[in-house]
């Protein structure tokens, strides 16, 4: 189950002579969103240099004008990065597997038999269906990205379908299965920092957030249907043909992706499961494909460079290996050390309680917990946080209106974890887009249930519709007009 280090700091916990005002928490976040404005519109820069300069900016405001001495900064910083370390280690990980596994032959088979078995029209329902199941049995949705993601993308390139909206159906399915599944870390955190059974919360989250992907599932039919006789002339078979005149396509080949995701479906953690998968994938390498243990290793170190006579083939099966990593794990080593200062300087802590103040209803508390996430996710960028801050900050007041801290769980949940790859800074933003090979703002509109899953809680919580009351419903008040349910069901 996933957990915290540390326990963020609340507006209660901050010392009323170094609580940052209103003003004094805007300042920081503006500046973030200005720099990464101008980095990215008008400088035409990476987020690199942008984060860096919102690190500063925070520094010098919370030391100098909130009066967080340096050290409680730093110390802040190290409890975000090692909050993250776990996303950083699989990041490293991931990048390494998808060099081996394209070196093994296991990627090249997926996409070589699924040119065979898919088609144009029913790309995109398949792909976020299989996601779903995928992700449900392992238990992540950043696995499910990085192994076969990977290969669907491949199989998108060859079928005509355009990659954002391939990018967009794998992660929708993806979040759908990790969200439901009881073996994913975040519906473990987001039971735990709500003081939810863990049962009880999935099964809370079950009716919107299969509801938000039936509504994605028909979307994706339709664009499908639209996709019909996209295929341009020979190149599946262009594909196919290159793939194997240069692999063997040996059954064996899938032996590594067996492993990895049959440890994960015995409950071994994610990162131990992948491990094992690189270590399959460079034997198989070796054994398979005939490559010398050195070269097989400097394979998973520096990636692949294939050269099958068919320039579409050497671009889907290129990898950057364990070095690749650099430029995505450097992102997000910016973006936790930025929240670490926020978190510690107070300013997440201040901006909650603000958002606090303003809610006077059960919808206005819904929403309330929505903007919060979302908010997290951008300033903190990681999901982590977008449970844990909001799921501290707002608990008090679920209990002030009698409503069950599933409600809470749920609400973190939907708007906070699938919302994540939304943003190109967050840990999961920079993650899919390095692995999926698809920038954020380009799959973005295409990932519905980043923007299904909280508009249904919001309904929820404007109609009452699934709001569970600690109140029976003799005593539940009538005139309230977004008065919750008392349902015991899910």
């Amino acid at each position: 189950m996933a957990s915290l280090s540390f326990e963020p700091l609340s507006y209660d916990d901050l010392p009323p002579e170094r609580r940052p005002s209103l003003l004094q928490a805007s300042i920081p976040v503006i500046g973030m969103l200005v720099f990464l404005s101008i980095g990215a519109v008008l400088l035409d820069l990476d987020p690199h240099l942008p984060l860096l300069w919102a690190i500063v900016l925070t520094g010098l405001v919370g030391r100098y004008w909130i009066g967080v001495p340096w050290d409680t900064q730093y110390e802040g910083l190290v409890d975000a990065l090692q909050m993250g370390m776990q996303a950083i280690l699989i990041l490293f990980v991931i990048y390494t597997l998808i060099a081996t596994w394209m070196s093994a032959g296991t990627i090249p088979a997926l996409i070589y038999y699924g040119l065979e078995l898919l088609s144009p029209s029913v790309f995109l329902p398949a792909t976020a269906v299989l996601g779903l199941v995928v992700a449900f049995a392992v238990g992540s949705s950043w696995t499910t990205a990085g192994t076969i993601g990977v290969a669907f993308m491949g199989i998108a390139q060859g079928l005509g379908v355009p990659l954002p909206m391939a990018a967009g159906a794998l992660l929708t399915g993806a979040y759908t299965g990790d969200k439901l599944s009881p073996l994913s870390d975040t519906t473990n955190l987001a039971a735990a920092v709500t003081n939810t059974d863990l049962m009880t919360h999935v099964r809370t989250m079950r009716v919107g957030t299969t509801l938000a992907f039936g509504i994605s599932l028909l979307a994706y039919a339709s664009l499908g249907l639209a996709a019909q006789g996209s295929i341009p002339a020979g190149r599946i078979e262009t594909i196919q043909t290159a793939i194997a005149g240069s692999y063997s396509l040996h059954p064996v080949v899938f032996l590594p992706l067996l492993v990895a995701f049959g440890l994960a479906l015995f409950g071994i953690p994610a990162l131990p499961s992948l491990v094992s998968g690189v270590f399959f994938g460079v034997g198989t390498t070796i054994l398979v494909q005939g490559v010398s243990f050195t070269a097989a290793w400097e394979i998973a170190q520096s990636g692949t460079d294939p050269q099958t006579g068919a320039e579409l083939v050497n671009e889907l099966l290129a990898s950057g290996g364990l070095m690749g990593s650099t430029w995505t794990i450097t992102i997000v080593v910016a973006a936790l050390a930025l929240g670490g200062l926020l978190e510690r300087t107070g300013v997440l802590a201040v901006l909650a309680h603000h958002i606090g103040r303003l809610i006077e209803s059960v919808a206005g508390l819904t929403a309330g917990t929505a903007v919060s996430a979302v908010a997290m996710n951008a300033l903190a960028a990681e999901q982590y946080m977008s449970i844990v801050v909001p799921g501290m900050t707002l608990r008090g007041l679920y209990e002030d209106f009698d409503l069950e801290s599933r409600n809470l769980s749920r609400a973190v949940e939907s708007s906070g974890t699938v919302t994540s790859a939304l943003i190109p800074w967050n840990a999961g933003g920079v993650y899919m887009a390095g692995v999926l090979g698809v920038p954020t703002l380009a799959y973005a509109p295409y990932y519905f249930l980043g923007f299904l899953s909280p508009a249904i809680l919001l309904v929820m919580g404007v109609t009452g519709w699934r709001m569970h009351s600690t109140q029976s419903p003799a005593e539940a008040d009538p005139g309230q007009a977004t008065g919750a349910t008392t349902t015991d069901d899910d």
